[in-house]
């Protein structure tokens, strides 16, 4: 073999090395990408108050709720008015909703969405009062207020209404101040643990290996599918631990899934989830019913000549009569059949589907077919 040879062979085997190389790299991703420290997690908050300023488009007096929580805000400033004598339409009662994030701190903004609870049509320039937003254990952690932005609109005149999304919900970037920080925990009792966002055994095991192999003075272990567990030593620094672990690269095992939504005909899934041999013989019945009613009506002329003599074989007086003329059409279409070998996969299904014209609701009820077979060989999830 000549150098030409050697080196030619040289040149391909590394071009192999480098692509497999590549990709490992593009399948491993970052373990912050899949998992999340335990202890660190968003919080909601909720909270009830009033939208000031609509252009009579608020609550009515039907809305008990909104009259007595006017009279209350008014008499926090002094202003006393029976409940019977308010009738203004530019108030509205409302939900308050926002997430606090984990570490955000007492002067921290967010945003807020609102919601209206009683009957107003529509919430477009109104503002909302201060409002306290408390968490599940009922302790107060941010203020809201603010002038409302609502993505829609709502106009009627004499019965005619024009309408846009939805008038009655609203957000306010930036609208509620932080007043209580939430006290994360990120070690328990000398023990960092790592959730995974979907529990998974072998990528479970891949996380403590991966975290072993970087630092092996650590203690590493799995208490299940979905948790890795780590002992940290008091003298390690936690932030710079934690952004260490982060950030190791791991390949995640995926369960084949796929995903079916009914409602719009959609269908997503892996292209290496494999079906094994099947044939698949699928065709449509169409039946068409048609009703044409039809008006029998007696000769008006022997009616005139002799009208007490002139009635029908049961005795009965002739008069107009509709008759029902029904048409019945049937049209079934000739099956079309479609072989796969074992070991094919779902894009060679939908390719070859494709071929034959089967529209997309056929096609979820072909996989749910096949799974209900036991050859399709992952999770089928229907939406």
């Amino acid at each position: 073999m000549n150098s030409f040879t050697y080196k030619t062979l040289y040149t391909i085997l590394m071009f192999v090395i480098t692509v497999t190389a590549v990709n490992d790299v593009l399948a491993s991703i970052r373990l912050k990408e899949f998992a999340r420290v335990e202890g660190v997690r968003d919080n909601a908050l909720v909270g009830y108050g009033l939208v000031a300023g609509l252009a009579g488009t608020g609550d009515t007096r039907r809305s008990d709720a909104t009259i007595q929580s006017i009279a209350n805000i008014l008499a926090r400033f002094n202003v006393i008015v029976d409940e019977e004598e308010i009738s203004s339409r530019n108030v509205a009662a409302v939900i308050v909703t926002a997430t606090l994030p984990a570490f955000y701190q007492p002067g921290d903004k967010i945003d807020i969405n609102i919601a209206s609870v009683g009957d107003a049509r529509s919430l477009i320039g109104g503002t909302l009062l201060m409002t306290p937003l408390t968490a599940a254990n009922g302790e107060i952690y941010a203020l809201a207020q603010g002038p409302i932005s609502v993505g829609g609109y709502s106009y009627g005149l004499n019965g005619n209404i024009i309408q846009k999304n939805h008038p009655t919900v609203g957000v306010i970037t930036n609208g509620a101040t932080v007043e209580k920080a939430v006290n994360t925990q990120l070690i328990e009792e000398g023990t960092l643990s790592v959730v995974l966002s979907e529990p998974d055994f072998t990528t479970a095991a891949r996380v403590k290996k991966a975290i072993q192999s970087v630092f092996p003075s650590l203690n590493v272990s799995t208490q299940h599918a979905g948790k890795i567990l780590i002992d940290v030593p008091s003298k390690i620094d936690v932030i710079d631990l934690i952004a260490d672990i982060e950030n190791i690269k791991i390949k995640p095992d995926n369960i084949a899934k796929i995903i079916i939504n009914e409602r719009t005909g959609t269908v997503v899934s892996g292209g290496s989830v494999v079906i094994d041999a099947v044939s698949i013989s699928h065709g449509n019945l169409e039946l068409n019913i048609t009703t044409d009613y039809a008006v029998s009506q007696p000769n008006i002329f022997a009616i005139e000549l002799n009208k007490s003599q002139i009635t029908d074989e049961n005795g009965q007086g002739i008069s107009t009569a509709v008759v029902p003329q029904t048409n019945l059409s049937v049209k079934e279409q000739s099956l079309a059949a479609v072989s796969l070998p074992s070991g094919s996969t779902v894009n060679d299904l939908v390719r070859a589907l494709k071929q034959i014209h089967v529209s997309t609701r056929d096609m979820i009820a072909i996989l749910q077919a096949i799974k209900s077979a036991g050859a399709l060989h992952a999770k089928l999830i229907i939406n």
